[in-house]
C-alpha cells in the first residue's frame, strides 16, 4: 500500500453493466457491456489507492466471478482487502442506461445480494481504528436500505467520536428513496462530516433555491465542494472559494465521475495539500473519468492526472 494519508470507506461493492443504446430506460432487450467494477464507494477507493492514500475497505462480493472482477480490481490498485468479505451470496449489480437528454435509469440489486453483508458495528469500527483511518467517506448511494443505512450511520458516529473526519457524498439516487429515513440520515451525516461533497442535483434536492455561499458557509465542514459536471467545480474551506470550469474532454461514460472527484479531492487535501492545488487535481480526474466506458475505467493515478493537466 501507498505511504499517503489513511483513507477508508464502506458500503456496496458492485458489477456494473453499461446498456448500448439509448432512451430503452432498462426496459427493453438490448446489448450491455459489462461486468465492470462499480459501487459509488467502491469507485471513490480506487481511485483514493491511486492518488496515494493507504486505501481500507468494509465491502462484500459474492463468491462468484463477478465478485472476483471486483476484488481483483481493487486488490490491483492497491485497496487492502482485509476488510472485504466473500459470502455465498450473488455478487450486487447495477446496470444502467443512458437517455437522449443525459439523464440516467438505474436498477440495483444491492440489498439482497452479497453487498449488504459488509463489515458493521464493532468489526468495522475496530477494523479502521486499527487500520489507523484519518477519514472515513460515505456515499449516499449506500443508504436507500434502512438496515445498511442504520448500519453505516453506526459506524460513522463512532468514529466521528473516535476523531476520524468523515467525508460524505450526498450521492442521491431517487431509485434508492425508499423512505424518508433516506435523507435524514444523509441530514445526519452532513451534520458531523468535514467534507462534504454533493453534486448540484443533491444541492437543489438539500437546499432548494438557496446559493451555494449561503448553505456552505451555514455547515460545519471544514471544507465543501460542489460538482457541477460539465460546469466544474467550486469549493470551500474556511474563508477561501475556489471556482474552476470543467476541463472540455469526449464524453463516453460520465458515472463514477463524481467520485473519483471526491477519491482525488478528498485524499489530496489530508494529504496536506492546499484547497487550490486539490480542487484542480479533482477536477482533471473527474474529466479522465468520463473519458472511459465502465465507472472505474476511467481512474487514474496522479502521474496521468499530473500529465493531463500539464496538457
Amino acid at each position: 500500500m501507498a505511504a499517503g494519508p489513511v483513507i477508508g470507506s464502506l458500503g456496496e461493492l458492485l458489477v456494473e453493466f453499461v446498456c448500448m443504446e439509448k432512451d430503452g430506460r432498462n426496459r427493453r432487450p438490448a446489448t450491455y457491456r459489462g461486468p465492470f467494477p462499480s459501487g459509488a464507494p467502491g469507485i471513490f477507493i480506487d481511485q483514493a489507492a491511486r492518488t496515494g492514500a493507504r486505501a481500507v475497505f468494509a465491502g462484500a462480493v459474492g463468491t462468484d466471478a463477478f465478485g472476483q472482477v471486483v476484488l481483483e480490481r481493487l486488490v490491483a490498485d492497491g485497496v487492502s482487502d482485509a476488510m472485504i468479505r466473500r459470502v455465498a451470496l450473488p455478487t450486487g449489480t447495477a446496470h444502467v442506461s443512458y437517455n437522449s437528454d443525459g439523464s440516467r435509469d438505474f436498477v440495483f440489486n444491492m440489498a439482497p445480494s452479497a453487498a449488504a453483508h459488509f463489515p458493521k458495528g464493532r468489526e468495522a469500527v475496530e477494523g479502521f481504528l486499527s487500520a489507523g483511518v484519518q477519514v472515513l467517506h460515505v456515499s449516499g448511494s449506500a443508504l436507500g436500505d434502512p438496515e445498511i443505512r442504520a448500519a453505516i450511520a453506526e459506524v460513522c458516529e463512532a468514529l466521528h467520536g473516535a476523531g476520524v473526519a468523515i467525508s460524505i457524498d450526498p450521492n442521491i439516487r431517487t431509485e434508492l428513496m425508499t423512505d424518508a429515513g433516506y435523507l435524514a440520515v444523509v441530514r445526519r451525516l452532513i451534520g458531523m462530516a468535514d467534507y462534504v461533497l454533493p453534486s448540484d442535483a443533491d444541492a437543489d434536492l438539500l437546499w432548494p433555491g438557496v446559493a451555494f455561499a449561503d448553505w456552505a458557509a451555514a455547515l460545519p465542514a471544514q471544507v465543501v465542494a460542489l460538482k457541477r459536471g460539465d460546469k466544474g467545480a467550486v469549493a470551500r474551506a474556511g474563508g477561501a472559494v475556489i471556482d474552476l470550469p470543467a476541463v472540455r474532454v469526449e464524453v463516453v461514460d460520465p458515472t463514477g465521475a463524481g467520485d473519483c472527484f471526491c477519491g482525488t479531492f478528498v485524499t489530496l487535501l489530508a494529504g496536506g495539500m492546499d484547497l487550490s492545488g486539490a480542487l484542480r487535481r479533482a477536477v482533471a480526474a473527474g474529466a479522465l473519468a468520463v473519458t472511459a466506458l465502465g465507472p472505474m475505467e476511467g481512474n487514474s493515478d496522479l502521474a496521468r492526472i499530473e500529465r493531463f493537466m500539464a496538457g
